[in-house]
C-alpha cells in the first residue's frame, strides 16, 4: 500500500553522531592529552524518524514512534559497514540499552554518515557555528533522493551527560562536538528543508539534550503531513514558526522541481567558463566540483545540470564525497562528482583526464594538462549565450535599493523568493536558448516512422570547425536520450521554444519534403558568415556532377547564427497561486491529524468554489491536492470524485497508479455507493477497461542507418529507402524498385544499394560545397535551389553549364560568370531530342520551346541528353499539374522523380541506365495516357491544395476539418494571432496548420486511438474533439496540448454544436452520442446542465438554430423543444423506394423555412419546408452523384460533398471519385460542379465565409481550399 499512498514532503529524518562510547574516550584523550585540537570519530546513525507517525490504534496520550520497513539499496555503490553502525537494524546506546532504527523504503543508511560529516567528525575544543550542506542520492535505476543535512555542535558535557544520565563527572577541558539532522525526501527542495532545519535549530537551541529525540521527532511528524504540490500553477505554503515555507510547484511533469538559486554559478563564473563546463558536461566527461564550502557543491551541480534541461545527466552523479569515497574518482566511466577543495591537489596528481572545476575561484582546468583539450560549444550559439548574460541581474540588493526596508521578515522572504523565481526563469530561458541553437537541427535528421538518427549527414551539415564538438556529443547517453525523446515527438520546453522561434526559410522547407539543397538566402548568408577568403576563393563555379573526381562528402554548411534572433524569445513565466495550509496540531495523535485533514480538506472546498470560474488549471491543482487528502483520509469514493474531476480540468496529473489502487481497494458497501454516482461509475470502469488491455510497453529504441549487407526484396527495399531518407512514399519508391532491377531479378543487390546511396549523397554534398556567383544569385528567388547541374556544353547562347532549380532552367555561361534564363517550366511550350552537326558527325540535343522567347534554345548535352530530356519533360509535367490542381505536392514529387532518376543514371552500368531511369517517370506519362484537364469552373474556384499526411510514408483519409479564426488579442507570437486549421487524420491523430501560411504548426496532437467523428471551436480558445471512443477531448489552442476529457458520454461521440448566433447563450454547447443522447454543456464550467434522449437507431449530427435543437436521426430528421421533447419530425414517404432510407447530413435554414436533407446512396437532395408541413418535399438531382456525404452552408448557398465513380469513355473503371456541388436554395438549381479529390469526399467546412475547405478519403488524402462567390 505504502507505494500507493500520496507523495509527501518527508522520507525520513535522520540523527547522526557520535556514540557515547565514542565520546567517552575523546573526552578522556583530551584530558590526558590537551595538546589535541581536533580529534575526529566515526559517525554513527543515532535515530531514524519515519512517517506513519501517528495510527488509528495508539492509544491517545502514546507518543509518537517511528515506523518503517527496510527495501532495496538506492546507494550506486555499498560500502562494508562496521558493526557499530549497521544500516538495517542499527542501535543508539544509552542507558536503557538499544533502540532499533528502522529503515524507510528505498534508503540505505550505509554511507550516510560519512556524507552528513564529510569531511569528519570533529570533537573541538570550541564551538563552531552550525552548517548545512545538501545531499543527492541516485539508485541503480537513476531514482533520486535529496538529503539537507544541519550539523549542530553541542559542549562534550552535555553529550556525555545525556548518555549517563547526568552521572559524568566535569572535564578538565570544554570540548564541543557535532550532531548532524538529515532531512531526507524524494524531491529536490533544498531551500525550503534548509529553511525547516533552521525553524528546528531555533527550538534545539531552548530545549534540554534530554528532550532533543522528542522534539526532532515532533518536527518529522509535522512535515510528514505536508503534502507535495502537484506540476503547475500552485505553490503550497506552511508555517514552522518563525518562518513560513513555501514548496513550489514544477513547471510541468517534464521539468524537475526547482528550489534553488540558479544564478549562484554566474556569480561563481564567467560566462566563457560557464560554457566550457557545460560542453564537458555535454562531452560526458569525468567532471569534478571543488570547494571550501560542502554546501555549494551541490547547489552549483543542481545548476549545471538544470541549464542542461531537456536534456538529463544519465552517468553517475555524486555531488558530494566523503573523505572516504575519494576512490570514487578512479571509476573509468563518465561522472559528475564534488570534494574539498583540501583534496585538490592529490586527486589532480593521481588521476589523469579530470575535469577539475574549482567553485571558489571560478577556474577550469584538466587533470592531465594545464589547458583543456576539448572542443568548445559551436560559436553562434555560445555567442548568443554570452550575449544574453549580460543582461541578467543577479544581485538582488541592486533591485531593492528604491524600496522601502522590509520590518517583516516573512514579507522580506517573500519579496526575495518572488525576485528569485523571476531570475531563475530568466535564467532557464537563455540556457534553453542555448540548447536549442545547438540541436535545432537534429529534428531534420530524424526519420519518425523507423526510428532513426542520421548522424552521418548531420554531421556533414555543421561547419568543420564544430564537427569534432557534435561527434563527441552524439556518442553520448545524454544524448541518445534527447534523441529517444524528439523521436517520440515529446512536447517539451525544446520542442516548444524550437517551434516558436523558427525561422520562415526553415517552416517552408517543413513544408517541402525534398532533397536537402542550399536555398539562394542560405547560399546569400553563408557569404557574409565568418568563413575564411581562402575557402571561399577556391569556389567560383558549380563542379561538375558528371565527373567522379570533384566528388565530395564536405559540405559546408550555413552557420547556426544565421538562425539566432537579436532579441531573447518571448516567455512569460505562468501566474501561480499560492495556498497556505492549516496550522499544524500542537499535539500530534491520530485524532488530531484527522483534524488538521479535515481542515485541509475544508480549505481545498472553498479553494475549488473560488476557482470554478477562473483558470481550469488551478482548479485542477486544488482537485488534485484534495484527492490526495482524502486518500490519506482513507475517504476513498470522495478521493476518486476529485480525480475524476481532473478530466474537465487537467488530466495531464491524473495519477493513474494511485486511482487504480483506489479501485482496487474499495470495499463492497463502497463499489455500491459507488454505482449509483454516474460520475464514479464511468470511472471505475474506464479503470478496470485499461487494465484488462494489454500492456503496450514505449519503443525507446534509436537506430543509426546502416547500409544493408544481403539482398533485398521489395518490403525490405521500402523499408531501407524510408530509413536512410531519401523518400517516404511507397509508390515511388516502388518505381525505383523497378528501375533498380530492370532486366534483373526482383532483388536489390547490397552493392547495388550502396552505390545508389553513396551516389544520391554525393549529389547532396556537392551541392552544399557549391557557390553560385553573385550575379547568378541575384536572379534567383530566396527559397530557390539548384538541384542538377549539367557539364559545360555548347548551346545556342554559348557555352557553359545548364542548372535545374525547382522552378526555371538557367545558363551558368562560361568565362565571365553570367545568369542566362532559359525557361520557366511552366512557359516550356515542346521539348524534344534533335541532333546538331558537328564536323563529320551529329551530335544529340535538346531542343526546348517555350513561351517566353520566339526562339528555340537547343543544347548540345552528347550523353546526357536522354536524361536532361526526361528530367525536364517530368519537372513539365509536374508544374502544369501542379497549376491545373493548385497542388504544389506534384511539383515536389516531379523534382524527387528527376533526383532519382539522375542517382540510378549514376550508379547503374552502360546501357541500363535510361531505360530504368525512364521506369522513374510519373507525371509525364501521366498526362499522355489520362488527360487531365481541370474543368473551367473548378480551376476558377480553387485555390490552393495542401496534404496533411506529408510527414506519412501513406496518406490518410481526412475525416473532420475546423477552421478557427485568428486571435487579435494574442500577444505571445504571430502564429498564435493566425486563424488555425485543424485536420483530423485517422487513429486519433490531429494536424494544425497555420491557415495564413499553410504551414504546419503541429504535426501531431494525439486524442486517443480511435478515429474522430466532429470538431467544434468555442470563443474560449478551445477545440472540443468527439471521438468514437465515447470522450470529448478538448485541446487548447494556446498551449496545443490535450488535457480535458469529458466521459458523460456512453457511446461514440457523434456530433457537437453551438448556438454561434445567440451570443448570450455562447457558453452553452451541444454533444451528442450514437445511442441518442443529447447533453447540454455549460463551456465554461465543464458541467452537464440538461440531459436529452432522442429515440433512434443512430443519431449522427445535431445542430441548434435559434434555440432548438435538430437531430439527423438516420432515417428522420427531429426537431427538439428546449424541453427536450419533440417539435418537428421529417420522415421519407415508407412507399417510395426510390429513396434512400437513411439521412447522412441535413441544413436547416430558419429564415427561409427549409430543411435540406441529403442521403449516402441517394444522387438526390431533398427540400422540405417548416412553415408549411401540408407541402410536399421537393427533389433535386446532383448530377454524377451516387450520394451525398456532408453538406454545409456558405452564405445563401449550399456546399455538397458527393461520392461517385470515376468512368473512362463511357465506362466505370471501380475508382472512387467525388465533387464538390454548390446550390442555390432559392433556385434550387446547382451552380457549380467541382471536381478536385481522387477520392471520396470526407469533410466540408467554412473559413469565415470566405473560403470552403473540403477532406478526402485515404486514397487522394488532400484537402482543397475552394474560393467563395
Amino acid at each position: 500500500m505504502a507505494e500507493y499512498l500520496p507523495p509527501s514532503l518527508l522520507e525520513a529524518c535522520v540523527v547522526v553522531g557520535a556514540s557515547s562510547d565514542k565520546l567517552q574516550e575523546a573526552h578522556q584523550a583530551f584530558n590526558n592529552n590537551g595538546s589535541q585540537e581536533h580529534l575526529l570519530l566515526e559517525p554513527e546513525i543515532l535515530h531514524v524518524f519515519v512517517p506513519p507517525f501517528v495510527s488509528k490504534s495508539q492509544p491517545e496520550g502514546e507518543s509518537l514512534r517511528s515506523r518503517g520497513r527496510r527495501r532495496r539499496s538506492f546507494m550506486r555503490k555499498k560500502r562494508q559497514q562496521p558493526p557499530s553502525a549497521a544500516p538495517i537494524q542499527g542501535t543508539t546506546e544509552g542507558a536503557g540499552g538499544s533502540e532499533d532504527v528502522s529503515v524507510p523504503k528505498d534508503i540505505d543508511l550505509t554511507a550516510l554518515p560519512q556524507l552528513c560529516f564529510p569531511g569528519g567528525l570533529q570533537v573541538t575544543n570550541e564551538r563552531k557555528d552550525e552548517q548545512f550542506h545538501f545531499l543527492v542520492f541516485t539508485d541503480v535505476f537513476g531514482n533520486k533522493t535529496y538529503g539537507v543535512v544541519m550539523q549542530r555542535y553541542c559542549p562534550l558535557l552535555d553529550w556525555t551527560s545525556f548518555y549517563k544520565n547526568g552521572a559524568g563527572s566535569s572535564p578538565c577541558v570544554k570540548l564541543f562536538s557535532a550532531c548532524g539532522f538529515c532531512v531526507i525526501s524524494k524531491y529536490p527542495y533544498f531551500t525550503a528543508l534548509k529553511d525547516c532545519l533552521s525553524c528546528l535549530l531555533m527550538q534545539l537551541k531552548v530545549c534540554r539534550l534530554s528532550d532533543m529525540e522528542e522534539r526532532v521527532r515532533e518536527f518529522a511528524a509535522k512535515l510528514a503531513l505536508v503534502p507535495v504540490p502537484p506540476p503547475g500553477q500552485l505553490h503550497l505554503m506552511f508555517t514552522l514558526p518563525p518562518l513560513s515555507i513555501t514548496l513550489p510547484c514544477s513547471e510541468d511533469k517534464n521539468h524537475p522541481t526547482l528550489d534553488l538559486d540558479l544564478h549562484l554559478p554566474f556569480i561563481c563564473f564567467r560566462p566563457q567558463q560557464l560554457l566550457q563546463v557545460l560542453s564537458c558536461l555535454l562531452q560526458e566527461q569525468r567532471v569534478v566540483l571543488f570547494s571550501a564550502d560542502w554546501s555549494r557543491l551541490t547547489l552549483v551541480a543542481e545548476s549545471l545540470l538544470a541549464f542542461l534541461q531537456p536534456l538529463s545527466w544519465q552517468q553517475p552523479y555524486v555531488p558530494v564525497l566523503a573523505r572516504g569515497m575519494l576512490d570514487f574518482l578512479m571509476a573509468p566511466t563518465a561522472f559528475l562528482m564534488g570534494c574539498h577543495v583540501n583534496h585538490f591537489a592529490d586527486v589532480a596528481a593521481e588521476t589523469d583526464d579530470l575535469i577539475l572545476i574549482s567553485i571558489d575561484n571560478g577556474s577550469v582546468s584538466c587533470s592531465s594538462s594545464d589547458n583543456i583539450n576539448l572542443p568548445d560549444i559551436p560559436q553562434a550559439a555560445a555567442d548568443c549565450f554570452t550575449q544574453r548574460c549580460q543582461s541578467l541581474q543577479i544581485h538582488f540588493d541592486l533591485n531593492q535599493c528604491h524600496k522601502a526596508s522590509c520590518t517583516d521578515i516573512n514579507e522580506q522572504r517573500a519579496q526575495r523568493r518572488a525576485w528569485q523565481q523571476n531570475l531563475n526563469y530568466d535564467i532557464q530561458t537563455i540556457t534553453l536558448e542555448l540548447i536549442v541553437n545547438i540541436f535545432r537541427d537534429v529534428g531534420s535528421h530524424l526519420n519518425y516512422e523507423h526510428r532513426v538518427f542520421h548522424s552521418e549527414e548531420f554531421l556533414k551539415t555543421r561547419d568543420p570547425s564544430e564537427q569534432l564538438f557534435y561527434k563527441k556529443v552524439l556518442d553520448t547517453h545524454i544524448f541518445h536520450s534527447f534523441l529517444r525523446d524528439r523521436l517520440n515527438k515529446k512536447m517539451d520546453s525544446f520542442a516548444r521554444m524550437e517551434l516558436s522561434t523558427r525561422s520562415e526559410m526553415q517552416k517552408m522547407k517543413a513544408l517541402v519534403h525534398v532533397a536537402r539543397r542550399p536555398t539562394m538566402q542560405e547560399i546569400q548568408a553563408r557569404r557574409k558568415s565568418s568563413l575564411t577568403e581562402d575557402r571561399l576563393g577556391k569556389r567560383r563555379s558549380l563542379p561538375n556532377i558528371g565527373d567522379e573526381q570533384s566528388m565530395s562528402f564536405q559540405r559546408s554548411s550555413l552557420p547556426s547564427r544565421y538562425f539566432l534572433s537579436d532579441s531573447a524569445p518571448k516567455l512569460h513565466p505562468k501566474p501561480v497561486e499560492v495556498f497556505k495550509l492549516p496550522d499544524f496540531p500542537t499535539y500530534l495523535s491520530f485524532h488530531s491529524v484527522q483534524a488538521y485533514y479535515s481542515d485541509l480538506i475544508q480549505q481545498l472546498g472553498k479553494s475549488i468554489f473560488s476557482a470554478q470560474n477562473e483558470s481550469s488549471a488551478l482548479l485542477a491543482r486544488f482537485y488534485y491536492m484534495r484527492g490526495l487528502i482524502n486518500t490519506l483520509c482513507s475517504r476513498r469514493l470522495d478521493a476518486l470524485s476529485d480525480f475524476q474531476n481532473l478530466n474537465k480540468t487537467d488530466t495531464a496529473i491524473f495519477p493513474t497508479n494511485l486511482v487504480t489502487w483506489l479501485v482496487e481497494s474499495l470495499q463492497q458497501e463502497e463499489r455500491n455507493l459507488a454505482q449509483k454516482r454516474p460520475e464514479l461509475k464511468r470511472l471505475i470502469f474506464r479503470v478496470k477497461s485499461d487494465n484488462e488491455k494489454p500492456p503496450v510497453e514505449p519503443d525507446n529504441s534509436v537506430k543509426k542507418f546502416k547500409l544493408p549487407l544481403k539482398h533485398l526484396y521489395q518490403d525490405e527495399f521500402v523499408r531501407c529507402i524510408q530509413e536512410c531518407g531519401i523518400v517516404k512514399n511507397v509508390e515511388t519508391i516502388h518505381r525505383l524498385f523497378d528501375a533498380l532491377t530492370d532486366g534483373q531479378p526482383r532483388q536489390v543487390k547490397p552493392e547495388l544499394f550502396k552505390d545508389f546511396y553513396s551516389f544520391w549523397k554525393e549529389m547532396e554534398a556537392e551541392s552544399h560545397d557549391a557557390d553560385l556567383p553573385s550575379e547568378v544569385v541575384e536572379h534567383l528567388d530566396n527559397s530557390e535551389c539548384v538541384y542538377k547541374l549539367s557539364s559545360c556544353v555548347k548551346t545556342s547562347h554559348g557555352v557553359g553549364k545548364i542548372a535545374m532549380t525547382q522552378k526555371r532552367l538557367f545558363l551558368l555561361t562560361e568565362g565571365r560568370p553570367d545568369f542566362l534564363e532559359i525557361t520557366k517550366f511552366r512557359d516550356i511550350q515542346d521539348v524534344k531530342i534533335a541532333s546538331a552537326p558537328f564536323l563529320l558527325v551529329r551530335i544529340p540535343s535538346l531542343r526546348i520551346q517555350t513561351s517566353s522567347r520566339s526562339e528555340t534554345f537547343e543544347a548540345n548535352l552528347k550523353a546526357e541528353t536522354e536524361l536532361w530530356n526526361i528530367m525536364v519533360k517530368e519537372m513539365w509535367a509536374g508544374r502544369r499539374l501542379a497549376d491545373q490542381h493548385k497542388d504544389p505536392q506534384y511539383l515536389t514529387q516531379a523534382l524527387t522523380n528527376v533526383l532519382l532518376m539522375d542517382a540510378v543514371m549514376g550508379c547503374l552500368p552502360a546501357p541500363r541506365p535510361i531505360t530504368a531511369a525512364s521506369k522513374l517517370v510519373h507525371f509525364d506519362k501521366l498526362i499522355h495516357e489520362v488527360p487531365m484537364m481541370v474543368p473551367e469552373a473548378t480551376s476558377e474556384t480553387l485555390k490552393h491544395k495542401i496534404n496533411p499526411s506529408q510527414d506519412l510514408p501513406k496518406p490518410q483519409t481526412v475525416h473532420v476539418l475546423l477552421y478557427t479564426p485568428g486571435q487579435l488579442s494574442c500577444t505571445d507570437s504571430s502564429s498564435e494571432m493566425n486563424p488555425k486549421l485543424w485536420v483530423a487524420l485517422s487513429g486519433g491523430k490531429v494536424v494544425v496548420f497555420d491557415a495564413a501560411s499553410w504551414s504546419m504548426l503541429q504535426d501531431r496532437i494525439q486524442v486517443g486511438e480511435s478515429q474522430v467523428n466532429c470538431m467544434m471551436g468555442l470563443v474560449q480558445d478551445h477545440v472540443w474533439i468527439g471521438s468514437q471512443d465515447s470522450v470529448i477531448y478538448i485541446i487548447d489552442t494556446h498551449s496545443m496540448s490535450c488535457n480535458k476529457q469529458l466521459t458523460e458520454h456512453r457511446h461514440e461521440v457523434t456530433g457537437l454544436s453551438v448556438d454561434a448566433r445567440d451570443p448570450q447563450n455562447s457558453q452553452q454547447a451541444y454533444s451528442c452520442s450514437s445511442d441518442g443522447t443529447v447533453l447540454q454543456w455549460d463551456s465554461s464550467s465543464l458541467k452537464v446542465k440538461r440531459q436529452y434522449s432522442v429515440s433512434c437507431d443512430r443519431l449522427s449530427s445535431i445542430q441548434i438554430h435559434s434555440g432548438t435543437l435538430w437531430c439527423c436521426c438516420g432515417d428522420s430528421i427531429v426537431e427538439l423543444k428546449k424541453s427536450g421533447t419533440s417539435q418537428r419530425k421529417i420522415v421519407l414517404p415508407s412507399d417510395d423506394c426510390s429513396v434512400s432510407r437513411s439521412f447522412s447530413s441535413f441544413i436547416v435554414m430558419p429564415e427561409r423555412g427549409q430543411v435540406w436533407t441529403g442521403c449516402s446512396d441517394s444522387p438526390e437532395l431533398c427540400l422540405w419546408w417548416t412553415n408549411n408541413s401540408k407541402q410536399p418535399f421537393r427533389r433535386i438531382s446532383l448530377p454524377s452523384s451516387a450520394g451525398v456525404t456532408c453538406m454545409i452552408r456558405v452564405k445563401d448557398q449550399i456546399w455538397v460533398g458527393c461520392r461517385g465513380w470515376s468512368c473512362v469513355g463511357g465506362q466505370c473503371d471501380g475508382q472512387q471519385r467525388s465533387q464538390v456541388v454548390v446550390l442555390d436554395p432559392e433556385s434550387h438549381s446547382v451552380d457549380k460542379e467541382l471536381q478536385a479529390h481522387s477520392d471520396c469526399i470526407q469533410t466540408l467546412c467554412s473559413a469565415e465565409d470566405r473560403y470552403v475547405l473540403s477532406g478526402s478519403a485515404s486514397r487522394d488524402g488532400k484537402i482543397a481550399i475552394w474560393k467563395v462567390e
